[in-house]
């Protein structure tokens, strides 16, 4: 490896970083995704493999309340 090479190869790391998504408050890389309910680009911490559906944070947060038990009046 040359030392143009060498000085180079920093900045190509950055400059990918920066492509494959942001961060987020924690420092977690984040990646682009589709809801698989309404369609909008969002982004989760996580890289997405494709065989489970990805939720936009409305939808994720609809489908848990939904899911919930609903508390009980004595």
């Amino acid at each position: 490896m040359s030392d143009d090479d060498k000085a180079a190869e920093p900045q190509a790391q950055a400059e990918d970083a920066q492509v494959t998504g942001s961060q987020d408050r924690f420092g977690r890389t984040l990646y682009p995704a589709t809801c698989a309910k309404c369609g909008k680009q969002t982004e989760v911490p996580f890289k997405p493999s494709g065989d489970r559906p990805v939720y936009c944070q409305d939808c994720y947060r609809q489908s848990r309340e939904q899911s919930r038990p609903r508390s009980r009046s004595f």
